[in-house]
């Protein structure tokens, strides 16, 4: 079995030294290099080959937009996949725009992290849904034909379906969650216990009809709900 070397930056040292046991524990794939900055990986990139990039977009001292672009200038061979919790089409285009070929959010991402590894190096792109769905938004907004007069009105007109709006205590809960905090961080600062903090989130999901944290951020920002 051929081993794909894999090369990753990210700053939150817990982040990366989870996402470097996933990578270690899977036979087909090694961890050629780790760095917590992007001068360090560029600087490694310049004289290292490597098959795989993972970056994170926020890093300390370089955009991570700028690792993607430089890479794919070095390394034309290098598959490059974000990793970051960003999810808003900005971050996203641009992404893809420097020569990303995979976007995943970090929430829920380890477990299948792996798998989507080889399916980038065997041609794939893989996309988080939240990410995937902007995709088709923008592509479906950019082929939708110009309107041509008013839209019907009655039983059979469309409408727009406004989620339920949140309660104070769940816009807490969301808003503390999209700044990185756990579960029993959360519930620390809150005065609340971590079961809790789950019950919010549940309730979160099923207002805005997400399935994970980095989707119900997402949707929250997108109304307007969060900063």
């Amino acid at each position: 079995m051929t081993t794909t070397q894999v090369a990753l930056v990210e700053d939150d040292t817990g982040v990366r030294e989870r996402i470097g046991r996933v990578i270690g524990a899977d036979a087909s794939l090694a961890l050629a290099y780790s760095a917590a900055n992007a001068v360090d990986m560029l600087r490694w990139l310049g004289e290292n080959p490597v098959e795989v990039l993972l970056v994170d977009l926020g890093l300390p001292d370089l955009p991570g937009l700028q690792v993607i672009r430089r890479c794919r200038s070095m390394q034309p061979a290098c598959a490059v996949m974000v990793l970051s919790i960003f999810g808003d089409e900005a971050n996203m285009v641009q992404a893809f725009e420097a020569g990303a070929s995979g976007y995943l959010l970090k929430d829920g991402t380890e477990a299948d992290l792996a798998t989507h590894i080889r399916n980038l190096r065997a041609g794939g792109s893989p996309m988080s849904p939240v990410i995937a769905r902007q995709l088709l938004r923008r592509w479906q907004t950019r082929t939708e034909a110009p309107p041509r007069g008013p839209e019907p009105q009655g039983a059979g007109a469309r409408s727009l379906v406004v989620p339920e709006r949140l309660s104070p205590r769940e816009s807490e809960v969301l808003g503390l969650v999209s700044r990185g905090f756990t579960y029993v961080e959360v519930g620390v600062q809150m005065g609340v216990s971590a079961s809790t903090v789950q019950s919010h989130i549940r309730n979160i999901y099923g207002k805005l009809d997400v399935h994970n944290k980095s989707e119900a951020v997402f949707e929250a920002r997108n109304l307007g709900w969060l900063p």
